[in-house]
């Protein structure tokens, strides 16, 4: 399974450059909005930028620092406070720093890079940043999916178990698959556990009725709220499943960003 799923994928990367001069920012908002990324430029003023980044919670930051107003380490270890260190810095400096660059990959940078560059060759410098933010929240959204499992109280020990979690991640990475389940979402799971697509499915189902069996009732409430009424008995696999990965897509794509794995699991569901 590609682990992980285009949640983040069609969630474009998010990219704030702190220059807005025709001659530089300007210039490398389009050529990443080229690459499919969501590109945006704003004053080279450390007031402006950090207000942006505490209201916008951009992915990645360019911060140029060619006529320097502020201490940039100090200023990325202040702003990293803010985003529980998910925003990817990456400084462009007029000259080579070594006191200055040591400064800021401690306090949090990416990359730094001199001023002595190309603007095609910067690009593929963003977009490692930016797979290398999917890659993270990759791993993040498998952790997430197997806690909401583990507080259903699947028992792991069961194939459903692991069924249910590699379908659950398949459906926020196509939502298309649920229109049509039992021809593309089973099959799909199936083929990667060597199995066939009607034994995924009553696996699945059999989670579901152990995992109602032995629910948390309160977590449940809390999780669902109004959407299922719990004393009707057990959601259908279509049902559940879209249930969750609606749910994990409602909180990732509008509040992920502001707070970190622990509370999303621990306080969230």
């Amino acid at each position: 399974m590609q682990k992980g799923n285009d949640v983040m994928n069609r969630k474009q990367i998010k990219v704030l450059i702190g220059n807005d001069t025709a001659e530089l920012g300007v210039r490398i908002a389009a050529k990443l909005r080229e690459a499919g990324l969501y590109a945006y430029t704003r004053p080279k003023d450390a007031d402006v930028i950090f207000d942006c980044i505490k209201k916008e919670y951009p992915d990645i930051v360019l911060i140029d620092v060619s006529s320097e107003d502020y201490d940039v380490a100090a200023f990325i270890q202040k702003t990293s406070e803010l985003t529980s260190n998910k925003t990817k810095f990456i400084v462009i400096s007029p000259e080579a720093d070594r006191f200055r660059e040591c400064r800021t990959f401690k306090n949090g940078t990416s990359y730094y890079i001199t001023n002595a560059f190309e603007i095609n060759e910067l690009c593929p410098i963003v977009m490692l940043a930016a797979e290398e933010i999917r890659n993270a929240q990759s791993v993040d959204m498998e952790i997430i999916v197997t806690d909401i499992i583990r507080r259903f109280r699947v028992p792991a020990h069961i194939k459903g178990y692991h069924y249910l979690r590699t379908a659950i991640l398949e459906v926020l990475e196509d939502a298309s698959l649920l229109d049509l389940i039992t021809k593309n979402l089973y099959p799909l799971v199936a083929a990667q556990y060597n199995t066939t697509a009607s034994r995924v499915e009553r696996a699945i189902r059999k989670a579901i009725e152990t995992a109602w069996n032995r629910a948390d009732i309160d977590f449940l409430n809390s999780f669902f709220g109004y959407s299922v009424n719990i004393s009707q008995g057990k959601p259908t696999n279509a049902e559940l499943i879209s249930l969750i990965a609606d749910k994990i897509k409602l909180h990732h794509e509008g509040m992920l960003n502001e707070i970190n794995l622990e509370d999303y699991v621990q306080h969230r569901y």
